[in-house]
C-alpha cells in the first residue's frame, strides 16, 4: 500500500474575476522510503496540492471540488480538523519555502521547536527544549543550547531553513513535504540542506514530496518525478525517463532552459520555443540547440575602461553595552580592486554575506564607503557632491533582486516608469515621457496596455521586466543587476537573461551581474570575480575561472553545483 496516494485532485479558489482551477484531476503516489519530484512553474498548481495534503486550503476562497487524498489508506478529506491536527506535524509534516514568514518572530526557536513534541509527543516543557535542542545539533546549528535561545532574526537564512527541518522532523513523520527549501540558498547550503534532508530520510524511511522548479535539484535527488502545466500533470515517469526521454514539450521546455556549466546557446531556450499558447509541439531549429563557448580574451580587451575600484572597503560599526559604544566592524567590502571595460559582463559570486550586494551598492554610494575610490569613466564617484551624484545617476542604475519590494505599491506603472525621467528632465512633455515608457515596455516583452496596472496584478518575472524597464528609462550606461533572476522560475529566468543579453548587444551596456548561482554566472559573464569574506578571492575570464579555479573556495562552490545527472 502507498503511503500518500492522490486521485483525481481538483481544487478551485473563487475570485471577484471568477473561478480559477488551481488544480485539475491530478493524481501521484509517494511511497515510504521514496522521493517524488513535483516540478513546474509558479501557478502550475504544486503547491496547492502539498497545501491540499495537509489540510491547508482556506475555505473560502479555495474549495477542494474532487478528488481523494489517501494516507496510509484513510482519507483525508473525509477527516474533520481535530483529526487533522492529530496528523499534520506529527505524522505528515512540511517545511516551507520562506522560513522567515514561517516562523513566528516573538518567540524563541528552541520553543517553536518544542511546541510540537509536547502537542504530539505529550512532553513536559523542558523535556521537549531538551529534544529540541538535539534535534537542532542534528541539523547541523553550531552551538544549539545558546542558539535554541536566538529569535528568528538573529539567524542566517540557511540556519532559518534547518530550523524549519528540525521542526518538521520533530516527530519522526512518515511523510515530509518540501515545498521549495533551497530556492534562495547559496549553492553550498543547498547541498548541506538536501544531503540533510535526505540523510533523514534514509534513517526514518520517510516518504518525500519534493517541490522545486529547479530540474537539476530533481535530478540529483528524486525517484520519480511528476510533472504540472496550468494545473494539470502533463507527465509522470521515472527520473531516467524524463531527462533522458522526456515525451512532453513542457518537460523538454524546462530541461533545455536551464544554463550548464560547460557550453550554453548563445540564447538560452525557453518552454514557448517547445510549445505554443495552446501546448502543441514545435520544432526546435539545430542551430538554437548549438552550444555556444565564449572565447572573450580578457587581456586583449580594447574596449575603454568604463568602472574602476580602487582598493575599496566598507565597514559596518558593532556597537554593544548601555552607550552602544562601537566594539569592532564587519568588513562586508575589504580592499577590493578592478577594472571593468565597456560594453562586458563581470560576475560577482560567492556565498551569502561575502559582500556581492554591499560592494554593488556601494559603487553606486547607495552605501557609503569607509574607504577607496570609484571611478566611473575617470571621474572619482565617492567625492561627488549629492547634486553631482545626482546628475551621474541616470548613466547608472540597478536592478534590485525583489521587484515587489523595490516597486512603490501604489504607483501605476506608467507612473513607476515615467517618474525617474521626471526627475533626470528626459523628454520635454508628459506625454512623450508616456511614449517612451511603452516603447520601454514593449522592449521588455510586455503590453503598453499593462502601464495602467500595479505591481501587484503581475507575475514575478513580469515584474522583474519592469523594474528592467525602469533601469533603462534614463539610457543608462551601466546597470547593477543583484540577484535579479535568483527567485524566477527557470523558463522565466531564461527569458529575462535572454532580455539582458539583447539589451546588452541593442545599447552597448556593461553589467555587474551579481549572483549565487554559479551556472547562470558562467552563461551571462565574461569574466567572474569570486568574492569571500569582503575581498575578491579569485578574478579571471569566465571560462579560466569554471575550468581551472585557482583557490580551494571556488572549487567547493563548483563542486555544490546539482549536476542535473539522474540517480543510478
Amino acid at each position: 500500500m502507498s503511503l500518500l496516494e492522490v486521485k483525481n485532485l481538483s481544487v478551485e479558489f473563487h475570485t471577484q474575476e471568477g473561478i480559477t482551477r488551481a488544480v485539475n484531476g491530478a493524481s501521484f503516489t509517494v511511497n515510504p522510503g521514496q522521493t517524488v519530484g513535483l516540478v513546474g512553474e509558479s501557478g502550475s498548481g504544486k503547491s496547492v496540492s502539498a497545501f491540499s495534503v495537509m489540510g491547508l486550503i482556506p475555505n473560502p476562497p479555495g474549495k477542494i471540488v474532487s478528488g481523494e487524498i489517501l494516507f496510509n489508506g484513510k482519507d483525508i478529506l473525509k477527516m474533520n480538523e481535530a483529526q487533522m491536527r492529530k496528523l499534520r506535524g506529527n505524522d505528515i509534516s512540511m517545511i516551507f519555502q520562506e522560513p522567515m514568514t514561517s516562523l513566528n518572530p516573538v518567540f524563541k526557536v528552541g520553543e517553536q521547536i518544542a511546541e510540537s513534541l509536547i502537542l504530539h509527543k505529550g512532553m513536559n516543557a523542558k523535556e521537549a527544549l531538551e529534544k529540541a535542542i538535539e534535534l537542532m545539533d542534528q541539523v547541523g546549528i553550531p552551538n544549539p543550547k545558546s542558539r535554541a535561545l536566538a529569535y528568528p532574526h538573529e539567524l542566517s537564512g540557511g540556519q532559518k531553513q534547518r530550523i524549519m527541518i528540525a521542526m518538521a522532523i520533530a516527530c519522526d513523520p512518515k511523510l515530509l513535504i518540501c515545498d521549495e527549501p533551497t530556492t534562495a540558498l547559496d549553492v553550498t547550503i543547498q547541498k548541506q540542506v538536501l544531503d540533510l534532508i535526505f540523510g533523514l530520510q534514509q534513517e526514518y524511511n520517510m516518504g518525500v514530496l519534493f517541490i522545486t522548479h529547479d530540474l537539476a535539484v530533481i535530478a540529483d535527488i528524486a525517484d520519480e518525478v511528476v510533472v504540472m502545466y496550468k494545473s494539470n500533470i502533463v507527465e509522470r515517469n521515472s527520473v531516467k525517463s524524463i531527462f533522458n526521454s522526456p515525451s512532453h514539450p513542457y518537460s523538454k521546455g524546462l530541461l533545455a532552459c536551464r544554463p550548464g556549466l560547460e557550453s550554453n546557446p548563445k540564447r538560452l531556450l525557453t518552454v514557448s520555443d517547445f510549445m505554443d499558447k495552446e501546448g502543441n509541439e514545435l520544432k526546435v531549429s539545430d542551430e538554437r540547440k548549438k552550444p555556444f563557448t565564449k572565447t572573450y580574451d580578457y587581456s586583449g580587451d580594447k574596449n575603454p575602461i568604463l568602472l574602476e575600484v580602487k582598493n575599496l572597503k566598507t565597514y559596518f560599526p558593532v556597537k554593544a553595552g548601555f552607550f552602544r559604544r562601537t566594539i569592532g566592524h564587519i568588513k562586508a567590502v575589504d580592499d577590493v580592486s578592478f577594472q571593468l571595460r565597456k560594453g562586458r559582463t563581470l560576475g560577482l559570486v560567492g556565498e551569502s554575506g561575502c559582500g556581492k550586494t554591499t560592494l554593488g551598492r556601494t559603487i553606486l554610494r547607495l552605501v557609503e564607503p569607509t574607504e577607496g575610490s570609484v571611478y566611473y569613466q575617470g571621474q572619482d564617484v565617492t567625492g561627488l557632491e549629492a547634486k553631482e551624484l545626482q546628475a551621474l545617476r541616470s548613466k547608472m542604475q540597478i536592478i534590485f533582486q525583489d521587484p515587489y519590494s523595490s516597486l512603490n505599491p501604489r504607483m501605476t506603472i506608467e507612473q513607476i516608469i515615467v517618474e525617474p525621467m521626471k526627475i533626470h528632465k528626459v523628454g520635454v512633455s508628459d506625454n512623450e515621457r508616456v511614449d517612451l515608457a511603452k516603447q520601454l515596455m514593449e522592449k521588455v516583452g510586455l503590453l503598453t496596455s499593462h502601464l495602467s496596472r500595479y505591481p501587484h496584478q503581475f507575475s514575478g518575472g513580469q515584474r522583474q521586466r519592469i523594474a528592467i524597464a525602469r533601469a533603462l528609462a534614463l539610457k543608462p550606461e551601466f546597470i547593477i543587476c543583484d540577484e535579479s533572476v535568483s527567485a524566477l522560475d527557470v523558463s522565466v529566468q531564461a527569458q529575462v537573461l535572454n532580455l539582458l543579453l539583447d539589451l546588452q548587444d541593442e545599447f552597448d551596456l556593461t553589467y555587474i551581474f551579481i549572483s549565487h548561482d554559479l551556472s547562470v554566472v558562467n552563461f551571462i559573464s565574461d569574466e567572474v570575480g569570486v568574492m569571500y569574506q569582503g575581498k575578491i578571492v579569485e578574478h579571471a575570464v569566465a571560462s579560466e575561472v569554471y575550468n581551472n579555479p585557482q583557490m580551494g573556495y571556488t572549487r567547493n562552490l563548483l563542486s555544490a553545483i546539482p549536476k542535473g545527472i539522474p540517480k543510478s
